[in-house]
């Protein structure tokens, strides 16, 4: 209870970045049904935007281009992360949040994972539990595979279903985000793979600890490709337009998919590049969501 000695809480606030998944291996299906993979993930400078006011009523407020698409219900992922972290933090304080939603959804970013990733950031400041708390980690993962790796917001080869998180250090990219706002479901990519529980796919070379250099960036990648992009191909075949334009921006130094899509990235030496591309794109395709960034 605030009183005239105890003045109110303020009110918090995360970002709440954007999951490029650099590559993505899928190695096999675990008898549980996930699917195990290894994948090099960063972060980028689009994010969405969560507010929390800790003398709010419990509860999500949404905000922002994306809120339309979204619905305040218990599968919520934010609302998921409050409950699956109050189940293992006695007493915990809630209150409410906002979301401001600016990355497209459903898109292959992360973004739900990314703002249920930030509740927990959130809920750790205002009750005062640290970041490495394994109840913060335990939530995570019981809220989503993606979740985690969002939690810590740092370039990781994320392995099994997202519970093996490793840090790799990656030299900073110009970067540019293209979803043609058409729906991918996650789920329906992963049954075109066609994966029987227990089955095992392939395997793949792990990433060093870092990079020195962008070009060992690309020289690994070009290894290592993101397979769900064949599947999300072949379920919306409209998505090699989207691969098309970013390759065919000048500069451009690698054209891929991120998750199950339908977000495709371009990676380019540096910001300028990647502004010069976005504008290109947008002019060409305005019904697009064209974002221009930075990775890492």
């Amino acid at each position: 209870m605030t009183t005239a000695s105890s003045p109110p809480a303020p009110r918090l606030a995360e970002r709440a970045p954007a999951k490029i998944n650099l590559s993505l291996a899928v190695l096999g299906r675990r008898a549980d049904g996930y699917h195990e993979l290894s994948s090099l993930v960063a972060f980028a400078g689009a994010a969405d935007r969560l507010a929390y006011d800790p003398a709010g009523a419990p509860g999500l407020d949404l905000a922002g281009p994306g809120a339309a698409m979204l619905a305040v219900e218990p599968d919520n992922l934010v609302l998921k992360a409050v409950r699956e972290l109050a189940a293992r933090v006695e007493g915990l304080a809630v209150g409410r949040f906002t979301l401001d939603k600016r990355l497209p959804v459903a898109s292959g970013l992360g973004g739900g994972s990314a703002d249920a990733a930030a509740a927990l950031r959130l809920l750790a400041r205002a009750n005062r539990l640290a970041l490495d708390d394994p109840r913060l980690f335990a939530a995570a993962l019981a809220t989503g595979s993606d979740v985690p790796v969002c939690l810590y917001r740092r370039a990781c080869l994320m392995h099994g279903r997202g519970e093996a998180l490793s840090p790799v250090a990656l030299p900073r990219f110009g970067l540019v985000l293209v979803n043609p706002r058409l729906p991918v479901a996650t789920a329906a990519v992963f049954r075109q793979l066609g994966l029987a529980p227990g089955e095992r796919s392939r395997s793949v070379p792990p990433p060093p600890a870092g990079f020195a250099t962008r070009a060992e960036v690309l020289a690994f990648l070009a290894g290592v490709p993101n397979d769900l992009e064949p599947p999300a191909r072949a379920l919306e075949p409209s998505l090699a337009e989207v691969a098309e334009r970013l390759a065919g921006t000048p500069e451009a130094r690698l054209v891929r998919m991120s998750g199950s899509g339908a977000t495709f990235f371009g990676l380019y030496d540096d910001c300028r590049a990647a502004t010069r591309a976005a504008k290109i794109i947008a002019a060409a395709r305005p019904d697009w969501w064209v974002k221009s960034t930075v990775l890492g």
